[in-house]
Formats: structure tokens, C-alpha cells, sequence
């Protein structure tokens, strides 16, 4: 990762949904078109976003002071489910999912929870693959209401 992005828990007075959602929408716009069912990213709006900031924990990747990652991480009772991994297009590549990642698990680490979930679309193979070189391991496959057949992979990372 370049020395120049720090990444930082979301701060309780961030005021930027906008920029948010828009990297995470250009993060995501990949998907459209490939995957079935469509992104649940549509549904999102900067309301939604602050509301999912006051229930789960958030980290920003920063470039000077652009935002160019996030993601959030949800706390259940015996793990953190990850989601919204974005990065911006352009700085793909370059490590920065992989230090988000990083400070998502040191999260759940100091919350005792010794375990990361996700899901992954089953179309998206190179994410699969991708969290496959993190440490995450396929445990199921799921489908979204209204689908006979799997739509998603749920991936789960053991901590020590």
C-alpha cells in the first residue's frame, strides 16, 4: 500500500456521506449487470449510511483527504460480519481492501470475537479468490429470497 493512505475508524462527527456513497457506488458498479440479484449498494443512501455508521463500526481509507476505501463491520454474537469493502477504482490493486481488512479484524480481535464473515456474490469469483488469499474459507452457499439456486458464498476468516 502506498505510504501516503492512512486508514481511520469512521469518526463520530464524520459529515461526508456523499463522498461515501458515491466511492462506494463507483466501487461497486462493476457488479451491475454481472450479478443476480442487483447490488443491495442501489438501496443505499447517505441516511441509510449513517444509520449503518451507528450500528456497525466503519474504517476510511484516506489518501490527503480523499476517501478512497471503507468498510463496515457488523458485531454478532460470536463474530464480525464484514461488508462494504469499497476502494476506489483506480487504487485498486494496490492494498488497501487488505489493510481495511486488517483493521476490521483487529477490531473483532480486541472485541473477543474470533471470527470475520462475509459473503461474496457467486458470480464474483475474483472476490471469492481474493478473500481466499486473506485467510477466508467458503462455509456455505445462500440464495436471496426469491432464488432456487445459490446467489452467494459465505466466506469465514478464524482469528488468533
Amino acid at each position: 500500500m502506498s505510504a501516503d493512505i492512512v486508514v481511520t475508524r469512521l469518526p463520530a462527527d464524520f459529515e461526508r456521506w456523499d463522498e461515501l456513497l458515491t466511492l462506494i457506488m463507483r466501487a461497486f458498479a462493476y457488479m451491475d449487470g454481472v450479478i443476480d440479484p442487483p447490488s443491495s449498494a442501489h438501496r443505499l443512501s447517505v441516511d441509510g449510511l449513517r444509520e449503518k455508521a451507528g450500528t456497525e463500526t466503519g474504517f476510511l481509507a484516506m489518501q490527503d483527504d480523499q476517501i478512497v476505501g471503507c468498510i463496515f463491520a457488523a458485531e454478532h454474537a460470536q463474530h464480525f460480519y464484514v461488508g462494504k469493502l469499497a476502494v476506489e477504482p483506480g487504487l485498486q490493486g494496490r492494498k488497501i481492501g487488505r489493510e481495511l481488512m486488517q483493521a476490521t479484524e483487529a477490531l473483532a480481535c480486541a472485541a473477543g470475537k474470533p471470527v470475520l464473515e462475509l459473503q461474496a456474490r457467486v458470480e464474483l469469483t475474483g472476490n471469492q479468490a481474493a478473500f481466499s488469499r486473506l485467510g477466508f474459507v467458503e462455509t456455505e452457499r445462500t440464495a436471496h429470497a426469491g432464488y432456487n439456486r445459490p446467489t452467494s458464498v459465505t466466506m469465514r476468516k478464524a482469528l488468533s
